[in-house]
Parts: C-alpha cells; sequence; structure tokens
C-alpha cells in the first residue's frame, strides 16, 4: 500500500497493492491494523455507505458537526469520480483550501479525510458506484454544508458547471465565510 500525503494535515491518498491476473484482480480495501501501521491513523469505522450517481450528479459539501463528525475513507467501485476535501478547521494553515483526487474502478485509489473537512464528489462517468466508511454514525441533526461553487474556495470540478446535477438541499448549502466556528484546528472531535 502507497500513501499519499496532501497539502492537507491529514488528508491522504491510499494506492492499495493490487494483485491480478488472467482472471481479475485482488486487494485489501481497508485492514484496521495496517491501516493504524502505514497510514497512522486510528480510526474505528462504525458505519458504511454506498451511493449510485449518474454523470454530472455533485454531492456535497458535507459534513457533521461535533460531537457526530464523521471522519471518511471512500473510494469508487464502478465508474469515475472528483472526490474534494476542504479544510474547515478555523485556525488551520490550510483552512478553505480543498485537495481533489481522481477515483476511479481503474485506479482503486482511496482517499482518508480526517473529521474537520467538507466532503464533496462530482461523477465523470456515465454513473459511479461510490462507497465510503465513516468512524460516526450519521445524525441528520448535524448535518452541516457549505457551497460547492463557493468562490472563496474556488474548487475545479472538472467539469461544465452548467451540468452539474444538485439534490434540492445541496442547492441551498451556504458560504464558507458563514460558516460558524464547528471546528477549531488542534482541537480532537470525537464523542
Amino acid at each position: 500500500m502507497a500513501v499519499i500525503k496532501t497539502a492537507i494535515e491529514g488528508v491522504v491518498i491510499i494506492e492499495p497493492t493490487i494483485y491480478g491476473d488472467e482472471r481479475g484482480y485482488f486487494f485489501e480495501s481497508f485492514n484496521e491494523e495496517r491501516f493504524l501501521k502505514e497510514v497512522g491513523v486510528n480510526t474505528r469505522f462504525v458505519q458504511d455507505n454506498e451511493s449510485k450517481s449518474k454523470r454530472g450528479v455533485l454531492r456535497g459539501l458535507h459534513f457533521q458537526k461535533p460531537p457526530y463528525a464523521q471522519s471518511k475513507l471512500v473510494r469508487v467501485v464502478k465508474g469515475r469520480v472528483l472526490d474534494v476535501a476542504v479544510d474547515i478547521r478555523k485556525g488551520s494553515p490550510t483552512y478553505g483550501k480543498y485537495v481533489a483526487v481522481e477515483l476511479t474502478e481503474d485506479n482503486h485509489r482511496q482517499f482518508f479525510l480526517p473529521r474537520g473537512m467538507a466532503h464533496g464528489f462530482v461523477v465523470l462517468s456515465d454513473e459511479a458506484i461510490f462507497q465510503y466508511k465513516c468512524d460516526n454514525l450519521y445524525h441528520p441533526e448535524s448535518e452541516g454544508s457549505v457551497a460547492w461553487n463557493d468562490p472563496e474556495i474556488g474548487i475545479d470540478w472538472g467539469i461544465d458547471t452548467e451540468s452539474v446535477i444538485l439534490s434540492e438541499k445541496d442547492k441551498k448549502n451556504g458560504a464558507l465565510a458563514d460558516l460558524e466556528d464547528v471546528f477549531n484546528y488542534g482541537e480532537e472531535y470525537y464523542a
């Protein structure tokens, strides 16, 4: 497994070792012991989620507020997405900055986002099946969001923005500048 650090502290790209032959391939998508040892994060995942979306669907930018904040380990099983993490930890040297990575069924990359990140993705293929592990259960009353097209963040989603398909809820996401102090850099957010 290769672990690639990004410009945002704690956000990493994971490239698993793929074992392939004429039958297909095999890889470990998660191993708690190796994750701690090689990624350096002691995270216990308690919920797995999966979504299926068509080209142009953009989900995000989402997070859960403390005490229900979530770290996530995300990957694509089918198709291709651009996945984005935005640092929303007030006081962080990378506050308001983002990291984007293309996750595909062929590259098998995974993206780890610690608590304190807003998360979103856009589907670049005809359809995509997206899976993610979370280290805290979903609590709807704890939902938070930031607008996908906030000019302060300036995310390049890699698609024509006119073709973006949003949920009614995501159409109402607010600006980063209006976000209350949900996360503060250096604080731990575990229930």
